[in-house]
């Protein structure tokens, strides 16, 4: 099976729309440590590194320069509230202490990593998604924290927390994967409690794109950042993404090669080829056929062909098109239920950061894999 370039109008196309996202600051919030920039940052990380160009290497440091202050405390950022969203930004903070040797930035580090070390668990031993909901793990929070948690703990660590953070993933294996469909939930709730979590399960109702997204990037972000030699840990998140994947695919639409907000029901009436989950899509086989995870010769053009696809339908006159604006779950009954309704009910916007950031991710992996 032959590779699948991106078609050069298409690349063309999408490396004039990441030059203007990051000439400067204006597209990010400089008021909210947010998540949102965080995955912005992680992109710029990767552009840096796939096209050694130190725009984006600047990018990132003088964002995080303007919210980390001479004596390492983060602007806009209550550590108390224990969001794991608000760890994100952290794989940002310690790039930026490698490539400067700030001490602020590395007393930031710390404190995120304080945060992590304090955040309420389950009793199985997983991260609650945010202190505001309690006993509940959400896919979201896998991305949030593991692949930060990760490099913290093979670069500064000593190594140590790798069976911690590989076993909350095979935790949530075990209580989010619906063995039959071959999809996670977007949500799970230790204790059964909260208005949409089944009774038997704990898990939300249905299987929502960017959750599924994000859990397959969380996995390959975390295999990279763990040292290789740890093979065992490395080998059983492989084998969770692998399955993962192969379960996704399963409802990749022919036609287009993306994927529909609501995961299994495509055929349904306002259901959508969704951009950022697509993207996450893309972004992790391209990542795993890097990692050698997957077996390049197959894979990549899956990866690619992808990529190209959104790029080609949903880069439209200098707008990325068609993103879920936000969903979650709870936490006031009758709002955010996990229904198929609530997904399709959620506001779809164009230049959304979480699509936008999705997509650079999915085009720096498409580069490394030229080099």
């Amino acid at each position: 099976m032959g590779i699948v370039r991106m078609k050069r109008e298409n690349a063309e196309k999408l490396e004039q729309y990441i030059a203007e996202f990051y000439q400067d600051l204006s597209r990010v919030r400089t008021d909210k440590w947010n998540y949102e920039d965080g995955c912005l940052l992680i992109a710029a990380i990767q552009l840096y590194e796939a096209t050694g160009n130190i725009r984006f290497r600047d990018f990132v440091v003088e964002y995080i320069g303007e919210y980390v202050t001479g004596e390492g405390e983060i602007l806009h950022y209550k550590k108390e509230d224990y969001k794991l969203d608000d760890v994100n930004p952290g794989r940002a903070v310690l790039f930026a202490y490698e490539q400067t040797g700030e001490e602020r930035f590395r007393k930031a580090m710390e404190l995120l990593m304080s945060h992590l070390k304090e955040q309420p668990r389950t009793k199985a031993g997983n991260f609650w998604h945010k202190k505001i909901y309690p006993n509940q793990v959400w896919l979201d929070g896998l991305f949030m924290a593991q692949p930060f948690y990760m490099a913290h703990n093979t670069k500064f660590g000593g190594k140590d927390q790798y069976v911690d953070i590989c076993g909350q993933f095979q935790v949530v294996r075990e209580k989010m994967l619906n063995q039959e469909k071959g999809l996670y939930y977007h949500g799970y709730d230790e204790s059964r409690s909260i208005f949409w979590a089944n009774q038997e399960t704990g898990c939300s109702a249905n299987f929502w794109l960017r959750a599924m997204g994000w859990y397959l990037v969380s996995l390959v972000d975390t295999m990279e950042e763990m040292d290789g030699r740890v093979y065992d840990h490395f080998r059983q998140l492989a084998d969770i993404y692998k399955e993962a994947l192969a379960g996704i695919l399963r409802y990749q639409d022919p036609v287009s090669g993306l994927f529909f907000q609501v995961v299994d029901h495509g055929e349904l009436q306002g259901n959508y080829l969704e951009s950022s989950g697509s993207a996450m899509v893309a972004a992790s086989v391209l990542k795993a056929c890097r990692l050698k995870v997957l077996l390049e010769e197959k894979y990549r053009p899956l990866g690619e062909g992808i990529l190209d696809s959104l790029i080609e339908r949903k880069l439209v006159d200098g707008h990325l098109m068609d993103s879920c604006s936000v969903a979650g779950l709870g936490p006031k009954e009758g709002r955010r239920d996990g229904s198929i309704e609530y997904y399709l009910s959620e506001p779809i916007k164009a230049d959304d950061g979480k699509g936008v950031a999705a997509t650079f991710m999915a085009y720096a992996q498409y580069l490394k894999l030229r080099q």
